[in-house]
């Protein structure tokens, strides 16, 4: 089994996940995945009900965009994913959604504060907000890039858009998606009750490096 073969599956049951936590709506959003070794992609196609998304109809790109396997047109992000890849080489998966919580915190072009361990350990502060850029070339990809490259967040709001979030792989990227949302969510309701309290900063980094390094198995 060739390895785009497998990641078309992977990728595939991995949009499954953005429905499962309601990420998305209609055909919005879209997970795509590094082929290791390769200067290749996979990416979901532009504008396919979420019903329809088996590895069949996943497509492969190279790192700029251009088809390299599958018969439909890729998703309308994929010139930004592909930036990405190419700027960010420890990046094995982008996922972008339009969640409402975190897409209003993009509405407004206000960072999500660091006020939840969760933020914390996941994101390593607040989760910063990313430029206005228009759909179709590679603007959105520079405006990610530019923007994490002075921050840990694996999540960036880009505004007047949404969140895209990056992982080693399409897996940890898709988990960075669901969390942006869950603390989006969280400090929203948060700010309805008074003024959360910014953890400090020193605590932040420890945090961060306990999650990072030591949590789990």
């Amino acid at each position: 089994m060739s390895a785009t073969t497998e990641l078309r599956r992977t990728v595939a049951e991995l949009h499954r996940e953005l429905t499962r936590y309601e990420l998305v709506t209609w055909t919005a959003g879209n997970v795509s995945a590094r082929v290791p070794g390769q200067d290749l992609m996979v990416i979901k196609p532009s504008g396919v009900s979420y019903d329809e998304l088996g590895p069949h109809a996943m497509v492969v790109t190279d790192l700029h965009g251009e088809l390299v396997e599958g018969e439909l047109a890729p998703s309308s992000d994929t010139a930004a994913h592909a930036y990405v890849y190419r700027h960010m080489p420890d990046v094995g998966g982008v996922v972008h959604t339009h969640s409402p919580y975190a897409t209003a915190w993009a509405a407004r072009g206000e960072p999500i504060p660091c006020v939840l361990t969760m933020i914390a350990d996941e994101f390593g502060g607040d989760i910063p907000v990313g430029p206005f850029a228009l759909i179709g070339d590679d603007s959105i990809g520079r405006g990610i890039v530019e923007t994490l490259a002075t921050s840990r967040s694996k999540a960036v709001l880009m505004r007047n858009h949404g969140p895209f979030t990056v992982g080693t792989t399409a897996r940890a990227a898709v988990k960075a998606a669901v969390l942006v949302e869950d603390v989006a969510r969280t400090v929203h309701f948060a700010l309805q009750l008074g003024k959360p309290e910014v953890i400090a900063q020193e605590h932040v980094d420890r945090l961060y490096e306990r999650y990072q390094n030591v949590y789990g198995q």
